[in-house]
């Protein structure tokens, strides 16, 4: 796991994500797709941009089946966006480092 990108399951949800302080970004991914790898970086790459104050969270949808069940996670990658417990954004798919940088900078 990337420095800054802290691991959630199913069990840490809630507490980590949720309940956080900080606004979250939930990566959705698995080891074996693709896009998920590809996403991997630019995702790192924002989480040393905004240290301390966004969270950057993983969560490997094989291992922990039941939160992305919650939160409707049919495809991955998928990006949650989460601020004082809400979902405010998803994002799934691929998607341009730009684009999530705007999403980030409106969860500030």
């Amino acid at each position: 796991m990337a420095e800054g990108i802290l691991d959630v399951e199913d069990g840490t949800f809630d507490a980590e994500v949720m309940k956080s302080e900080l606004p979250v970004v939930v990566d959705f991914w698995a080891p074996w797709c693709g896009p998920c790898r590809a996403i991997g970086p630019i995702v790192e790459e924002l989480a040393t941009l905004y240290k301390g104050k966004v969270k950057f969270t993983k969560f490997n949808v094989d291992e922990n089946p039941l939160t992305p069940g919650k939160f409707a996670v049919r495809a991955i990658p998928t990006l949650l966006f989460v601020k004082g417990g809400e979902v405010v954004e998803t994002i799934t798919g691929m998607t341009a480092k730009a684009k999530l940088d705007e999403v980030i900078k409106k969860l500030l």
